[in-house]
């Protein structure tokens, strides 16, 4: 079976000039362009309405639309990111077949990319998927994407494993159609007082140690998914179902 993990990008940001490198263009490149052209016509502070961040971001991040050409890309999109989730992942210690299953597997959601293979090259930016942003006749991104971030998945996929937020897992699951690849969604969570909690920091962490945990066991179907125990977590049989593993941690 051919499956794809989905799972989401960080706000934060980095040019890395080490590898892995990329080795190829982001496969929506001239949608994102169009996007980066509605940026481009926002005020300073426009913008920084629209990415609801603080003074000395919005200065940095309005500075890098001013003069942003996708095309000059050259960091790959996987070790561009910095945060929780990426730095459990660390694709930049992962063996070369490690990272040859990543790039292989592993698709990262973006509001301005929609969709990114690992080794893609990317720029660093600030849009999230729930910014809204009109362009294209759609009034925010997930309009502007619309199906098409689940289509091509579907291209290439039986099965789309589901690791993202809940912001960025809403511009594909809501296309899920019959005869396309189904979603089967990964939940990581904490037995509290008997209740299962989600906190968001540990949530990303586990997140990414299960994405290397893929790469390392050179992951190929969802039976193979259920043995992730790192961290402490093992899967609750009795919170699972045909479309959820919840693994938990106590």
């Amino acid at each position: 079976m051919r499956l794809r993990i989905i799972t989401s990008p960080a706000k934060k940001m980095r040019v890395v000039d080490a590898p892995p490198w990329p080795v190829r263009e982001p496969a929506f490149l001239p949608r994102a362009q169009r996007l980066v052209e509605e940026l481009k016509a926002l005020t300073r502070d426009e913008a920084q309405t629209l990415w609801r961040c603080s003074d000395r971001l919005a200065d940095l991040n309005y500075e890098r639309v001013r003069t942003m050409d996708l095309t000059r890309g050259d960091t790959a999109a996987v070790i561009a990111y910095e945060g929780i989730q990426y730095t459990h992942m660390a694709p930049e210690v992962m063996s070369e077949g490690e990272l040859a299953w990543l790039d292989e597997h592993l698709r990262i959601l973006s509001g301005l990319y929609g969709v990114l293979r690992p080794l893609d090259a990317v720029v660093p930016y600030r849009l999230e998927m729930q910014a809204r942003l009109a362009a294209g006749g759609a009034r925010d991104l997930y309009g502007f994407w619309g199906d098409s971030l689940y289509e091509a998945l579907a291209a290439e996929c039986d099965l789309i494993v589901n690791v993202a937020s809940v912001e960025y897992a809403r511009a594909v699951t809501p296309f899920v159609r019959e005869g396309g690849p189904q979603i089967l969604t990964c939940l990581f969570g904490v037995l509290r007082d008997g209740r299962l909690r989600q906190p968001a920091t540990e949530a990303k962490a586990a997140r990414g140690t299960f994405i290397r945990w893929c790469a390392e066991h050179g992951v190929k179907g969802p039976d193979e998914l259920r043995g992730f125990r790192e961290r402490g977590y093992t899967l609750d049989e009795g919170r699972s179902d045909a479309a959820t593993l919840v693994f938990v941690r106590e």
